[in-house]
């Protein structure tokens, strides 16, 4: 495949708008992509226009499996006024790639699906598998590899490359922390303004509940520390409660999102929380519920690790496994049963991620391309 071909396929990708939703149109291109090479592939459903995706390639004997991963979906571009070039046009200039999705993480995903088929192009892989998955919905939720991990598409993974822009030439993670995502619901009473004692005001709750959570979460945090990836941590990040000035609100909402590690995990956690809402409700007239919206556990595997070893084989640069502390589709892959090997390394670079003009850099793109066929022949061949 030529260079400008590789380039088109990645304006193409850009160009699929697929904010949160309409994953199904990514999932679809690369399927006939992967047609026009005679690899099989197939679409997963999560629902009408999300669609996971599932394409593979074998060696001539039984091997190892290695998983190349990617989401398709992307977060909202924002106002389109505030960018340079229309979000979704895919434009060059100056040897770099606009447009949302560019580093997060549509070069990684293009990058892995086009190294699988240069791979079955030139005849490269001799043993074991590659599978390639595409997700949806990794930026809330990770729906998407929540449903292919429990319906057993990487059971048998001996390791997974996710294709998340990089923190650095060389730092490639190998660890990251778990996410919960939760909302506390403040139920009150309404009532005017001149007569609070009429009312139950739920933001009140909300601003009584929060120092003894912090507390509590603190008092957790301190039982243990990650080597890679530092203190369980947590922020509030949302607070939405009244809808007029005069009147005491009778439901506030909280949100927040906490970041686990092994030693203090998701279950440790959701006791703060909970043991923090115990502890207001026994004081309030109202009441506080908790509502779980992500539950993510962290993914750790080790530093040197036969992949690792790989890219270091063939890597240009010096590599550095390192932790990191985001979320992605690594966490619900750390579910199954089956230890594995996990590389989180991918084009573009983490600053630009989310950001008013995202690119990435064409070279840069076009050089994972050969790095990923090269680990996967080192990994799997040898």
């Amino acid at each position: 495949m030529n260079k400008e071909k590789k380039i088109k396929i990645l304006q193409d990708v850009i160009q699929i708008e697929t904010v949160n939703d309409n994953e199904v149109a990514v999932a679809e291109y690369f399927k006939d992509l992967f047609n026009e090479y005679e690899i099989e592939s197939k679409l997963v459903e999560y629902s009408p226009m999300r669609a996971n995706l599932v394409a593979e390639i074998k060696g001539e004997k039984p091997g190892k499996v290695l998983i190349f991963n990617g989401h398709s979906d992307v977060v909202a571009a924002g106002d389109p006024e505030d960018w340079t070039h229309p979000p979704f046009a895919g434009v060059i200039e100056d040897g770099k790639l606009y447009g949302r999705g560019a580093t997060d993480m549509k070069a990684g995903l293009t990058a892995l699906a086009l190294a699988m088929i240069e791979i079955k192009e030139q005849d490269l892989l001799k043993a074991g598998t590659i599978r390639f998955i595409i997700t949806v919905g990794e930026e809330i939720g990770m729906y998407g590899s929540k449903q292919m991990t429990e319906e057993g598409y990487v059971d048998d993974a001996d390791a997974i490359i996710v294709g998340e822009p990089k923190m650095g030439d060389g730092k490639i993670v190998t660890a990251h922390k778990g996410s919960v995502q939760y909302e506390i619901v403040s139920y009150g009473r309404s009532a005017h303004s001149s007569m609070p004692e009429l009312g139950i005001n739920s933001i009140q709750q909300i601003v009584d509940f929060i120092p003894v959570a912090n507390e509590k979460i603190a008092e957790a945090a301190s039982k243990g520390e990650n080597e890679k990836l530092g203190r369980m941590l947590n922020a509030f990040t949302i607070i939405d409660g009244g809808d007029q000035i005069n009147s005491i609100p009778a439901i506030t909402k909280l949100k927040g999102n906490g970041r686990t590690v092994p030693e203090v995990d998701n279950e440790m956690f959701l006791d703060a929380l909970n043991a923090s809402i115990d502890e207001i409700n026994n004081q309030i007239e109202g009441r506080l519920e908790l509502n779980i919206m992500q539950n993510n556990p962290a993914v750790e595997s080790d530093f040197d690790t036969d992949l690792i070893q790989s890219f270091r084989n063939v890597a240009n640069v010096e590599i550095e496994p390192v932790g990191m502390t985001g979320a992605t589709d690594a966490s619900n892959f750390g579910r199954i049963e089956k230890d594995f090997d996990l590389a989180i390394y991918g084009p573009g670079v983490m600053e630009v991620a989310h950001q008013v003009d995202e690119y990435v850099e064409i070279d840069d793109y076009l050089n994972f391309i050969d790095l990923y066929q090269k680990v996967a022949q080192d990994y799997l061949n040898n």
